[in-house]
Order: C-alpha cells, then structure tokens, then sequence
C-alpha cells in the first residue's frame, strides 16, 4: 500500500523496491520505444478502454489499492499509449524520445518548484534567463538583449505577443478594458496557425477582426496583400495593430517574407509578430536559417524547442525585443508573493510577467540537453531531419501513385502528397475523383492505427481534398523508416 512508502517510518526499503520497479518499466519502455519490431500504438476505442481490458481499469476507488497493482497500472498506461518516441511515429510535429531531456524531466519533477521567485527557483531562473538571452542572440537582437519567458504551448506564447502588442499602443486597455481602444484588427496567413484566431477571440478583439492573408501557392503570404487589407482597414476607420508571420505553417511547412513584412510593419507602424514554434529550430542552422531572414526585424517570436528540436514537452519560448514591456503588461505586484524587500534582487522574480502565477519547470530539460550536444548537436539534428524530408520528396515526386500538393522542394520537414490508389489513376479529375480521393487517407490513416505500424497526419487544406502530411522531428529516425512509410502506405491503399 502506498502509506507503506516514505514519509512512512521504515518507508525506505519498500520506497526504494517501488521506484526501482517504476525505473525497471520506463527503462523496458525506452527500449521498445526505439525497437522497430514493435507497435507505435496498440489501438483501442474509447469504449474499450472505458469498459476495461485484461484487467486495466481507469475507474477511481474508494479504497487503496496495492503498489503490486499501481505497478500494473504503470505498465498498462504505457501499453495502451501511443509511442511517439518510436523512430515511425510521424504523426505530430513533436515527436522523438532524447534520453538527456528525458533525464532532465525526472529531475524537474522530483525537485517539483515553481518558475514563479528565485527564492522558490533560483538555479532554474537563472538557466531560464541565460538561455533565453541565448535564444534572442540567435534572433540576432544586439547582444540578445530583450526579455522573454517560457510559457505552456506555442499557442499561449502567441498570445503573450498579442497581448503585448496591445499594450504597447493602447497601456490604458489593461485598466479600462477594450472599450478604451479603438476597433483594432490582426493580421495573419490563411496557412497560420490556428492560436492567432484563438487569441483574437479570448483577448477580446473577436475574430472578425482577425483578417486572414492570401497566400502564393507554396503556402507564403503575399505581402502585396498585407499591405492592400492594412489599407482597407484604416479606410474603414478600424485601426491595424499586430502582424503574424509565421516561420514553418503547420501544414505545409511555409515561411513566409518576413523583411518584406517587417517593411511594411515599419511604414504603417504594426507590430510584428514572428510565429516560430515549428520553424524557429532552423535558427540553430547555419545552412538552413536564411528562411527565416529578417527575424531580427520582429518586435517577439514564439519558438517552441518541443517540436524541430526535440525537447520533451512542453517547452515553449515567447521572446521579445523590448525590456520591461512584458511586466508592463501582465504584472500586478502581488504582495504574498513579489515582496519588494527581499535580500536578494527581486529582478530575477519573473511570475509577475506572466499571466499564469504557477508556472511549470519547463528549462531545465532544455538546458540539459543543450549543454549535452552543444549548439553543434542541435544543428546536426536539424540538418539531418531535413536532409530525410528531401530523401522523401525524392523518393515519391516521379513515383507512380503519388502526387505532390504543391511544386517544388519543401521548405521545412513537411512533405505533403496524395496517395493515387491504383482504382483512380486512370480516373479523369472530377467531382467523383475528389470525393473518392477525399476518402482514401483517412482509411489508409485508419488501418495504420490499427496494425499499429506507424503514425502519418493527414488534412484538407482550402479546395484541396484530404492529403498526407509527413513531417520528421524525430533523431532516430532513418532513410529505412521513410522508405518502411511508403510501402506502407502502398501495402494498405493498394485494393482502395
């Protein structure tokens, strides 16, 4: 039982039996994870799961239960898991197991601190503050100046930058609420991701006044556009606040122009916004960063070392050129918590600039890993992810059964196709072709999950019907697992 564990008295030898247990079933599970002979997930319905299986049972009890059994339950949360460290797990754009971070996660949890004081965190505030003002160096802010936090998701990191850029033009509408500030709209790409609405609509600007910006065919926003909808909105009377670029679009993995952007955001005085939770990771690349040129010109950027770094989630930067702004915005100098007559200097106190007050460990493991491969380590893995994402492009551009969504070599990781099966390759293209080839990824999606032998994404995007979306963040995985993908996909679709 568990009230035989410490604190107990004589706690300590069924303590160390029970951990050594839970080390014994995370260790098995690291290994399988990185064995290819086993399953990414063993796929059950909710039903199933709700009903119990062999023994598994996710109903709370009134009793307590033996540690023989929380053992068992350990093991079964992992057996029924999907494995998204497992070198064919394609399916989201986090996804890989780095032992190192792994490592640093135990730690983080068994020191189980606040993020909120240097009194309560003072190693991991430190770790936070130095990698960040690494992070802006890699922006190319002058000496990394500049201020910046890590928040709980690339979403919440985006709407810091919303927020902030409010406040910067309109500070009374922290006291007064909107109806201090004149009608204000947002500008974003039909690509971008989904948050920049979602702040839009929880800060209050409604997302009717979140105006999407047309893209070119790769999935870049066009700036010729941006520039004639500021210019319909300040006719209307409205007043233009904010511009997100975004650096690796969700789907298709598109950067946008971001000094062409930065060009207009200077002329019509906006606030620019870099969006770089999937592709800020290309910063670390010295072959690759040029995508996202002009970066330095953002007033924030929101990078997310979770997903093309691979970090254990979560970890999520929002950094931001100006000092003192983010405090501006989010403080409220709470007495119980941010004494201003400390012995030590309050500066390092950084709960006050967020708007959570608790605020989880996310740095160390970062840290860690960091210091574990060096600058060298992170570029290396970036360089190889998208070295096996030009092997696919490759692989499947001229091959029979495939077609690319759009021309020409991907940007980033994300390599986007449809599988033809062999019933429509002859099939001229029509309302009936679409509405078949609409359905083909979601069965061939639906009996992966259900051999368990790998992950893909798949979506439609605008008028085109549903295509795969391959994206690789994950450092083990190899040109066998690519080519193990396709003949999937060949094996399960063929008889479409």
């Amino acid at each position: 039982m568990s009230f035989n564990l410490l604190p107990a008295k004589n706690g300590e030898e069924p303590t160390m039996q029970f951990l050594l247990e839970v080390v014994d079933i995370l260790t098995n599970y690291v290994k399988k994870t990185f064995d290819r002979s086993t399953k990414v997930l063993d796929f059950h319905h909710p039903h199933q799961l709700l009903e119990g299986i062999e023994g598994f049972n996710l109903e709370l009890s009134d009793q307590p239960e033996s540690l023989e059994q929380i053992l068992v339950d350990c093991r079964d949360t992992l057996k029924y898991g999907v494995r998204t460290g497992h070198p064919r797990f394609f399916n989201q754009l986090s996804s890989g197991l780095d032992i190192i971070g792994l490592a640093g996660e135990w730690l983080t949890s068994t020191a189980n601190t606040n993020m909120f004081t240097y009194e309560i965190a003072p190693v991991f505030v430190l770790m936070e503050q130095l990698t960040l003002k690494k992070m802006r160096e890699m922006i190319g802010w002058p000496n990394g100046e500049g201020d910046g936090l890590f928040s709980p998701g690339g979403a919440i990191s985006n709407m810091y930058s919303v927020m902030i850029a409010r406040y910067k033009y309109f500070p009374e509408v922290k006291t007064k609420g909107m109806s201090a500030a004149p009608r204000l709209v947002l500008f974003t790409s039909e690509h971008s991701h989904y948050s920049i609405k979602k702040a839009g609509a929880a800060l209050g600007f409604g997302t009717d006044n979140v105006i999407l910006l047309s893209t070119d065919e790769r999935g870049r926003v066009i700036p010729a556009d941006l520039e004639a909808k500021i210019l319909d909105a300040k006719q209307k009377g409205y007043v233009p606040l904010f511009v997100n670029a975004t650096a690796g679009s969700t789907v298709y993995g598109a950067f946008d122009p971001i000094s062409e952007i930065a060009d207009i955001c200077e002329k019509y005085n906006l606030w620019l916004h870099v969006d770089g939770a999937w592709g800020g990771g290309l910063l670390m690349s010295r072959k690759h960063r040029h995508k996202l040129n002009g970066i330095e010109r953002a007033n924030s950027v929101t990078w997310n070392p979770h997903k093309m770094m691979g970090v254990p989630l979560q970890c999520s930067a929002i950094l931001v050129r100006e000092k003192g702004i983010l405090a501006g915005c989010n403080s409220m100098c709470a007495g119980y918590l941010f004494q201003p007559d400390k012995q030590y200097d309050v500066t390092y106190d950084t709960g006050d600039k967020a708007i959570q007050c608790g605020r989880h460990v996310d740095i160390f493991k970062f840290w860690l890993m960091w210091k574990a491969k060096g600058t060298a380590g992170f570029e290396q893995h970036i360089d190889k992810c998208l070295d096996l994402s030009q092997y696919l492009y490759n692989k499947i551009k001229n091959r029979e059964g495939y077609e690319m969504v759009f021309d020409g070599v991907p940007q980033h990781t994300n390599v986007c196709f449809w599988y033809i099966p062999p019933s429509l390759r002859g099939m001229p293209d029509g309302d009936e072709r679409r509405e078949k080839l609409h359905r083909v990824a979601p069965k061939i999606k639906a009996m992966m999950m259900e051999s368990g032998t790998t992950m893909v994404g798949y979506q439609p995007q605008g008028n085109k019907v549903n295509f795969f979306r391959m994206v690789v963040s994950n450092p083990s995985a190899t040109q066998s697992d690519i080519d193990f993908l396709i003949d999937e996909i060949e094996r399960l679709g063929h008889d479409l």
